[in-house]
């Protein structure tokens, strides 16, 4: 470290420290009440102790990065801050359409974490899934690395590759990972007309994902199962995270003629509803919908406005919590911070956002088989990972079951 860059570290430290210490001096001062000046004269005492009693020298601007992404983590897990070189690149890659990973990302205990890996994907052939751990990429550690600097990371050229350091619950180790990045291509929506569960034929719609356009697709699958005989139907949104919030507005409107489907409300944001209109309603047939850990985003403001509308049965696990509106908001240095500036809620009142929607009839995601767990070929059991066998499916077995109790 040269002498021009200490003294910038130390300059820039020594000011955030007397700035902490002005505002610990006025929150003594202040009324009881006053919390954030409360707050920061607890922050400021730990700062001192660090500076004075830990075991060496603290490398002040790393632990006031570290601060800054702990206390982001805390509020919101899809939070960012980035600086200023980060934020240029941030502001260079966005929506340029790169080849990507197909990898959804959030941040829970300090490290980034698997929402979703999109079907078909580089991400998804290598078995990620929900809730594995991002350790590293391309051997940078993704400890308190801005998440939406991670994301800049996993986009480049097509046919380039990635190596990752992942921690999954299916291996006791971390295994590494190279991964092709790939245009990616998101999954039509399918349907099937299903007749060996109970005497009513069952229309069955599966969406991986609610890109623009995919409730209009969803429609026409209801309209063309209904041709075909359906007299109930049955919604899979399971690992379905990616999708703007207005797309599962419109979803839930197919299946809703009336009543509040969401809305929106910040503390500086206006609350703002969203209510069914009964010319976009579509059908009426008993519906019941899947949901599990990977539902998120716009397939949560669907499941949770169809399941406080009393207009479908939702069977499966509490969905992740990501229905937000965010905005990077930039700062007199060049950097930004991007938040959460509003949550959509479900009609009852409940915040999606960290809180998830929780099915009335609960039911945990079938666990796959692992084999060949110690395949020669395959020596450190490097990526892609152990091939599995599928268990039974206990969530769509019980959203059959769950079907037929409900009086049309």
């Amino acid at each position: 470290m040269n002498g021009r860059f200490k003294f910038a570290v130390v300059a820039s430290s020594t000011c955030l420290v007397v700035l902490l210490l002005f505002g610990a001096v006025r929150g003594r001062g202040a009324p009881a009440g006053d919390q954030p000046y409360t707050q920061l004269g607890v922050y400021t005492d730990v700062l001192s102790h660090i500076k004075q009693d830990y075991v060496e020298e603290p490398d002040m601007k790393a632990v006031t990065v570290g601060a800054i992404n702990g206390m982001l983590e805390a509020l919101d897990p899809f939070a960012s801050y980035l600086n200023a070189d980060q934020y240029k690149q941030y502001q260079k890659e966005k929506g340029t359409g790169k080849a990507d990973v197909g990898l959804t990302l959030a941040r829970r205990l300090g490290y980034l974490t698997v929402v979703d890996a999109l079907p078909g994907s580089a991400a998804a052939k290598a078995g990620l899934s929900t809730g594995d751990v991002i350790e590293s990429i391309n051997n940078i550690a993704t400890r308190d690395m801005p998440l939406a600097f991670a994301e800049i990371l996993l986009q480049g050229e097509t046919g380039s590759s990635i190596e990752m350091s992942v921690l999954t619950p299916r291996q006791a180790d971390p295994q590494k990972m190279k991964l092709v990045r790939a245009p990616l291509v998101y999954p039509q929506v399918s349907g099937k007309l299903v007749t060996d569960q109970g005497p009513d034929p069952i229309g069955l719609i599966t969406a991986s994902t609610l890109q623009a356009g995919r409730a209009k697709d969803i429609a026409q699958k209801v309209t063309d199962l209904e041709k075909q005989g359906a007299k109930r139907l049955m919604l899979d949104l399971r690992y379905c995270a990616l999708g703007p919030v207005d797309e599962g507005i419109t979803l839930a409107n197919l299946f809703m003629d009336r009543g509040l489907i969401t809305y929106s409300q910040g503390q500086k944001s206006p609350r703002q509803d969203h209510a069914a209109a009964a010319s976009k309603a579509i059908t009426k047939l008993p519906l019941v919908v899947l949901v599990n850990r990977g539902t998120a985003g716009a397939a949560e403001v669907a499941a949770g406005a169809l399941l406080d509308s009393k207009r479908a049965q939702l069977v499966g696990e509490p969905t992740y919590g990501d229905a937000a509106i965010r905005k990077a908001i930039t700062m007199d240095d060049g950097g930004a911070v991007i938040l959460s500036v509003a949550k959509f809620y479900t009609p009852s009142g409940k915040a999606i956002q960290d809180v998830h929607v929780t099915p009335n009839v609960l039911q945990a995601e079938s666990t796959a088989v692992v084999e060949n767990d110690d395949d020669p070929a395959n020596p450190g059991n490097v990526a892609p990972v152990a091939p599995t066998k599928p268990a039974e499916d206990e969530i769509l077995k019980h959203g059959y079951d769950t079907l037929k109790t409900i009086v049309p």
